[in-house]
């Protein structure tokens, strides 16, 4: 079976892109066992706890990240320069776990993928 990644680099709010991305995420999840969870750039973003979306009329969706494990998607990755770019610091909650990667080495672990899906 092919191992495929979802790569979510996009803000969470301000288009659909998180949101398709975790719908087509679960879907994935139905059909195979070998999938990878990778934030970076803006995507950094989509972990983030206690956002209040309704206040720009968006929908809610940031929580359900924190099911993946649910679903047995347990291989996730944060960037560590994306966080450091946003003010993020290390050890920040966020809405799941997902290991912290220097960008070296998040993309050396992409390459190990053979599908690569971007959000």
């Amino acid at each position: 079976m092919k191992r495929i990644a979802f790569v979510f680099s996009q803000a969470p709010h301000g288009s659909a892109a998180g949101r398709e991305g975790l719908d087509a995420l679960l879907a994935t999840s139905a059909l195979s066992d070998e999938i990878g969870v990778f934030f970076l750039s803006d995507g950094v973003l989509q972990l983030l706890p206690d956002q209040q979306p309704q206040k720009i009329l968006a929908r809610d969706y940031i929580a359900t990240f924190g099911v993946l494990e649910l679903y047995d998607i347990d291989q996730c990755w944060i960037c560590s320069a994306s966080m450091r770019e946003r003010g993020l610091e290390p050890g920040r909650p966020l809405v799941m776990d997902a290991a912290p990667l220097e960008p070296d080495a998040l993309r050396a672990r992409l390459d190990e993928y053979d599908v690569i899906f971007t959000f």
